[in-house]
């Protein structure tokens, strides 16, 4: 039997998906399950580790149920996941030692604050700024804090990993703990430029060395399926990248000046920048683009947000104003054409490029005349003015301004909000033919990974074709105007929180 297929493993925020692609990179088969966060206190956020790995194989069943493809046609597994989100569990028995600390979390934003004379060291390191939204000051507080489980981890009995580590783990039964160059980098305990953990950072922050997983790239075999009850033994393991970045590569933006945004929970607008490695001076963080087997390492400049579909999910679920999100568009079109209403929507902080962990949500404008449509408009609308902040921050950074955008994701699938997006920067779009390029990216590293294709031109050909286009319709005064509105009201936020 040809094996002409592949599988990927997409490890969410809120679910976790697995999807089963042909040769030319067409989805023919998934299954999906929902694995929410938890909330135990204000600016906390959780996952069940146990939950995470669960959901794996489920997933994957029903996939090949609906594809039709059995398990003997798979030529490789690709595996993405939410970055960031920090795991402890016992080397021996594969239990946690204690609940996943999600990459929104913000209960280290006062560690952080106390070790910010170091912030451009750090910086200059990793790439990276310090803020509680990357890896290493939530290990930290979890050595510290869970009882017994630093001794535990100085003693090598615990591994660490986000949780494309805790998958692999789970594929390979407890036989590989590793974890890809993408995903390291989003630590604060990875040199940059060296592609390797750093004594001196893991000193810094107070972690043990010994419970670091292997490093390895992100396209190539890294180990096979060992021990499940649902997939046979054997199977190449050969793409994995964070979200992002697979997204990136999933968009084919391939090349220095490509660009993409993904609207997930969150939204991640990245570019390509090839060989180079970009310094921010905005606020934006540097980070390892996935690359295809044999070449050099490539680099992404990045900004995140931490909400943007989360804010349809508030919309939906706090608000209780619609009964499912897709709702939101139609009833955002009723809005009164003047409302001046405006959200910030910073539920757990700002994220790039102002990085202020104490702000939250604020909403400008209200009138008795205010509506619900005319508040589903600003959630909406409050989405795409970060995403703006963001390309004029890039722009900054990079040797030529972004000339046009990819985008996938959920909320890529409104043709309102794309068109708000494109007239608020004023860059064409082009929406991804298939608006979940997360997994896409990691069926693409995967194939490249055991030869599918010959080289990365011929997988780029099969990812470009289609998608629809969006082009900007307002002129520079109304857009000048709109984020001038906006920036006053972002400023007036900061300015509030800051002061308590």
């Amino acid at each position: 039997m040809a094996r002409d297929h592949i599988l990927v493993i997409d490890q969410g925020t809120t679910s976790t998906r697995a999807v089963v692609y042909d040769t030319r990179l067409r989805p023919v088969g998934q299954g999906q399950i929902e694995v929410p966060p938890t909330y135990p206190k204000p600016g906390w956020v959780e996952h069940d580790p146990g939950a995470l790995v669960d959901s794996v194989g489920t997933t994957v069943i029903a996939a090949l149920g609906e594809s039709g493809v059995g398990a003997d046609r798979i030529a490789a597994i690709g595996l993405t996941n939410q970055r960031e989100t920090t795991v402890l569990w016992d080397r021996a028995t594969g239990e946690p030692a204690g609940p996943a600390i999600v990459w929104q979390d913000r209960r280290t934003a006062e560690l952080c604050r106390s070790l910010a004379s170091r912030a451009d060291w750090l910086a200059e390191r990793t790439g990276l700024l310090l803020d509680s939204y990357f890896s290493a000051t939530k290990l930290s507080w979890m050595l510290d804090h869970l009882p017994g489980v630093r001794k535990r981890a100085e003693a090598g009995e615990l591994a660490f990993g986000t949780v494309d580590s805790l998958v692999l783990g789970h594929l390979t039964g407890g036989r590989l703990h590793a974890t890809d160059v993408t995903n390291a980098s989003r630590t604060l305990l990875m040199d940059l430029r060296a592609g390797r953990w750093a004594d001196d950072l893991c000193q810094f922050f107070g972690i043990p060395t010994t419970i670091l997983p292997e490093i390895v790239p992100s396209s190539g075999e890294v180990g096979q399926t060992r021990g499940l009850g649902y997939l046979p033994d054997g199977l190449p393991i050969a793409g994995i990248a964070g979200d992002q970045q697979a997204s990136l590569f999933g968009n084919g933006c391939v090349h220095p000046g490509q660009a993409k945004c993904t609207y997930g929970t969150g939204a991640f607008l990245l570019v390509n920048t090839g060989e180079r490695v970009v310094r921010s001076t905005t606020g934006l963080v540097t980070t390892p683009a996935a690359s295809p087997p044999g070449a050099a390492q490539q680099y992404a400049l990045e900004g995140s947000v931490f909400i943007a579909g989360a804010a349809v999910q508030w919309f939906r679920d706090g608000l209780r104003a619609i009964g499912a999100a897709p709702e939101i568009n139609p009833l955002s079109e009723e809005a009164a054409p003047d409302s001046e209403v405006l959200f910030v929507p910073a539920l757990t902080g700002l994220g790039a490029p102002h990085w202020v962990a104490e702000a939250r949500g604020t909403i400008f404008g209200i009138t008795r005349a205010t509506t619900v449509p005319d508040l589903a408009r600003a959630v909406i609308e409050g989405v795409a003015y970060q995403i703006a902040d963001l390309v004029e921050a890039m722009n900054v950074d990079l040797p030529a301004p972004l000339e046009s955008l990819r985008a996938d994701g959920g909320m890529a699938r409104s043709d309102p909000f794309l068109r708000f997006q494109a007239d608020l920067m004023g860059l064409p779009i082009r929406r991804s033919p298939q608006t979940e390029a997360t997994a896409l990216g990691a069926a693409a590293l995967a194939g490249l990974g055991v030869g599918l294709w010959p080289n990365v031109d011929a997988v780029a050909a099969l990812l470009e074709p289609g998608g629809d286009p969006f082009t900007p319709s307002r002129d520079p005064s109304w857009r000048r105007k709109a984020l001038r509105r906006w920036r006053h009201a972002v400023e007036t936020v900061v300015r509030h929180y800051r002061s308590h």
